[in-house]
């Protein structure tokens, strides 16, 4: 399935999980900070979305054999922000390490885009194998459970389960041999133009910019990508493709 324009045979449909079916309830820098200030750290919302950033850039994608957002990765992730730069402790760190890998699994942490469970279970109703295709902890599967939305899903992948990320091409198609499909009976839909409109696509997949911040018009032209402003309205594309 190349491309939206026709009716086609489609036989499964992918999803990206964070920005597409999922946000979090408060941005994660904001909880690192709440984090660091909870012991004693005076730390505001921005300058933690700096250091956040410099260290994920200053780690490689794979770290003493953990790969990228794998517990060992984000250890280490945790450790440059507190100790590295904000000078906590080792026990400290430990700590802050322990409540931010559970909060990252509470369905509290999370809140679910409107029509996500209606899309879910329409692909469902209509035979479409339905997977999720993610670069995420190896927590996803426990948040899909926690936020009600892990018994939809016939395939889950995550990169740092994978050891594979978006946009390579690879993923997808791992996704594709799971769910035993061909690329040209399925849709990827996520709302990183890189990530899931090229990525899906090198791997011959239909792929969707979902648009909740109606942000993505000009790369969606550029690409040549359909373009949805929330999931019921992507759930009425992918229906109206059935044959």
């Amino acid at each position: 399935m190349t491309d939206l324009g026709a009716k086609a045979d489609l036989r499964a449909v992918f999803l990206d999980v964070g920005g597409t079916l999922l946000r979090e309830a408060r941005p994660r820098h904001g909880l690192y900070a709440a984090a660091a200030r909870k012991r004693g750290l005076f730390v505001d919302d921005e300058r933690m979305r700096q250091l956040m950033r410099d260290a994920h850039a200053a780690l490689p994608r794979e770290l003493d054999g953990a790969f990228r957002y794998s517990d060992g990765w984000f250890e280490a992730f945790i450790r440059v922000i507190f100790r590295d730069r904000l000078g906590l402790s080792e026990a400290d760190v430990a700590a802050v390490t322990e409540e931010l890998f559970a909060l990252f699994e509470r369905g509290s942490t999370f809140r679910v885009y409107p029509g996500a469970r209606a899309l879910l279970d329409a692909c469902r109703a209509h035979g479409l194998k339905v997977g999720a295709i993610s670069n995420w902890s190896a927590r996803l599967d426990r948040v899909l459970d926690a936020v009600g939305l892990g018994a939809a899903f016939d395939v889950v992948l995550c990169s740092a389960r994978e050891r594979l990320e978006k946009p390579d091409p690879a993923i997808f198609r791992a996704a594709l041999a799971r769910a035993g499909v061909a690329g040209a009976a399925a849709l990827h839909a996520g709302n990183h133009p890189e990530e899931d409109g090229y990525g899906a696509r090198r791997a011959g997949l239909a792929a969707v910019l979902v648009d909740h911040d109606d942000r993505l018009a000009g790369a969606a032209a550029a690409g040549g990508f359909p373009r949805v402003r929330g999931l019921p309205e992507l759930g009425d594309l992918i229906l109206s493709r059935l044959p």
